[in-house]
């Protein structure tokens, strides 16, 4: 019994030592690093929190969101199309527009409103004293759906992502909205095209003017008149 009695006090000796040593330890280390720290600030660093908030988290860009992207089968709509048309212009964009979805001639070159829409697009917009190349164009839905049939709801939750990616990135001071689709889906809205055209919007900051599409001013000329009536209003907002 002796014995066992001696063994546990040589034990528990042995555990405070230890214990001790490693107090002792920790207490060094601590000081180790005020130390430092104290040098570091001397030398005009900064440290936890406000560091970690300083840290520059880099910002993602088109390419990257098109990589995100890729060959998407996120809905049906990859079924029945040519090419993906992401959108193209500027990142640097003060003033982006979006249609609906690409038609037949965007579907075959991958490219936003090229074709007789298109055409008109760029005239509108060479008509406020810009150029293509200075703004961005994209689209709500990124594949053509079959027929040019109207975009379907599922297929609009699907892409709309993607397009609040595009968004963010470019930061634009302007948004034109092309059409019933483009303007319902950033707008969260029901009313009508010709209800919501004719004054600015808001979607997430940034300024939204609703307008008919080019598409619709082909198979209704007259209308045009409004739509110049409401482009003057985004370049009166643009040269601010």
């Amino acid at each position: 019994m002796m014995l066992c009695n001696e063994t546990e006090l040589t034990t528990n000796s042995m555990d405070r030592a230890k214990g001790s040593f490693l107090k002792d330890q920790f207490i060094r280390l601590i000081g180790d690093l005020r130390h430092y720290v104290a040098y570091q600030k001397s030398l005009g660093a900064e440290f936890f929190p406000g560091a970690l908030n300083k840290i520059p988290h880099p910002q993602p860009t088109l390419t990257e969101v098109r990589r995100e992207l890729g060959e998407c089968k996120r809905c049906k709509l990859h079924l029945t199309r040519r090419h993906i048309v992401f959108g193209e212009g500027s990142e640097k964009a003060q003033l982006v527009f979006i249609g609906e979805a690409p038609g037949e001639d965007e579907d075959r070159q991958g490219r936003p409103f090229v074709g007789k829409a298109g055409q008109l697009l760029t005239r509108i917009i060479n008509a406020i004293g810009l150029r293509r190349e200075e703004v961005y164009i994209t689209n709500i839905i990124k594949c053509r759906p079959p027929h040019n049939r109207n975009p379907q709801q599922a297929e609009i939750v699907t892409c709309e992502p993607f397009l609040k990616k595009q968004l963010e990135i470019i930061q634009p001071k302007i948004i034109c909205a092309l059409g019933t689709f483009a303007a319902q889906t950033l707008l969260k809205t029901g009313e009508k095209i010709s209800q919501l055209r004719g004054r600015f919007h808001v979607y997430r900051g940034i300024k939204v003017m609703p307008t008919y599409h080019p598409a619709f001013l082909l198979r209704n000329p007259h209308k045009k008149r409004e739509v110049w009536e409401d482009m003057k209003k985004i370049q009166g907002e643009y040269i601010k």
